[in-house]
């Protein structure tokens, strides 16, 4: 398991790395079954950590970024059987989440399976 850094760290397609604060535009979003989803799956292999270790804070002008504020040691994982992504160690501090987007002809929206 690798341990996620100041420096850029890389599942699928979210970008995480550790950041000194929540930004102002931070605002605290609620879990899904004890959970946070730091990215949804059309095919159902979410990218979560489990709620009781962090609090999570979507950016209010950026729907693409988000921040984790971890109080203990926590793991993300990549929710599929197969083919899965390495599990990435988070522990206590402030990290940004940023998820890959793609463009189509409406704009902008988060990249799909």
């Amino acid at each position: 398991m690798k341990i996620v850094t100041n420096r850029p760290c890389f599942q699928g397609d979210l970008m995480f790395r550790r950041i000194d604060a929540v930004p102002a535009t931070g605002q605290k979003s609620a879990p899904e079954s004890g959970r946070h989803i730091l990215a949804h799956s059309e095919t159902g292999h979410h990218h979560v950590i489990e709620s009781r270790a962090a609090d999570r804070f979507i950016d209010s002008m950026n729907e693409f970024i988000s921040y984790l504020s971890v109080s203990s040691e926590t793991t993300i994982e990549h929710l599929r059987d197969f083919d899965t992504h390495e599990a990435w160690l988070l522990t206590p501090g402030i990290y940004e989440v940023r998820q890959q987007k793609e463009y189509v002809p409406e704009g902008f929206r988060r990249a799909e399976d």
